[in-house]
């Protein structure tokens, strides 16, 4: 339902405002949103959940649905594809299930925790490669990063690397888990971004921290994808500059 909402919605019969934080919200927002809540809600009653537009409820409900309707709405608004839903699960704390829907692409990725990670229905594995002069780096969101020390330290990484790009949004993730680049970095993000990418990377068998090496949780606001050769590498790099 929600990827039928912001199809219809993508060429742009929709209205625009700009929320407290000075981001966008449409219509097609608030409307998918809407549905996810009601669809979750009909068969979980009791669960909790946390979304971009609508806030939390039931706060401290053992399973907590994060969603995310339109996950790139700057984009969506200028009738960019890379828009996606994200939904994710988490259970006391833990993000154990991860759905990613981008309807503009026909892309669906999903994971579960112990399942495995999948897109298109085959299973998604990331690489092994290990040598930084070989990796393709993927980059996001990066104001924060870009007026701290970690700046010089993420020129270190894009000096060594075979190739950089600004893939953003759900996009990067797709291609890490599927084994296509090697890392993705990024600042300033919420949870509701990244948490159900989350799930799919590491399902996939990476590792996925913030810059500083945590886990991702309800207050996590950088990330450093990676397969795990990589991951400790520029993590060593890059850790303590983003919260």
């Amino acid at each position: 339902m929600a990827g039928k909402i912001s199809r219809d919605y993508y060429q742009g019969n929709f209205t625009v405002e700009t929320k407290a934080d000075m981001t966008p919200v449409t219509q097609a927002d608030v409307e998918c949103e809407a549905a996810i809540r009601e669809t979750i809600l009909g068969r979980f009653p009791d669960h909790g959940i946390y979304g971009e537009e609508m806030g939390r409820t039931q706060g401290d409900a053992e399973f907590l649905w994060l969603v995310d309707p339109i996950d790139g709405t700057k984009g969506f608004v200028r009738q960019y594809p890379f828009f996606s839903t994200q939904i994710a699960l988490m259970h006391n704390g833990e993000i154990v299930l991860g759905v990613s829907s981008a309807p503009m692409m026909q892309e669906l990725a999903w994971a579960e925790r112990g399942v495995g990670a999948y897109l298109g229905g085959e299973r998604l594995a990331v690489s092994s490669i290990e040598d930084p002069q070989r990796a393709s780096v993927s980059t996001g969101n990066l104001k924060s990063l870009a007026t701290s020390d970690g700046w010089e330290r993420l020129g270190d990484i894009v000096a060594a690397a075979d190739r950089i790009r600004g893939y953003g949004d759900f996009y990067h993730y797709h291609l890490l888990a599927a084994g296509k680049i090697e890392a993705v970095i990024e600042s300033d993000v919420n949870i509701l971004d990244i948490a159900a990418l989350s799930v799919l990377v590491t399902e996939a068998g990476g590792v996925f921290t913030d810059l500083n090496g945590n886990p991702p949780g309800l207050e996590t606001r950088s990330v450093l994808a990676a397969n795990p050769m990589l991951h400790a590498r520029y993590l060593g790099l890059l850790r303590g500059f983003v919260g």
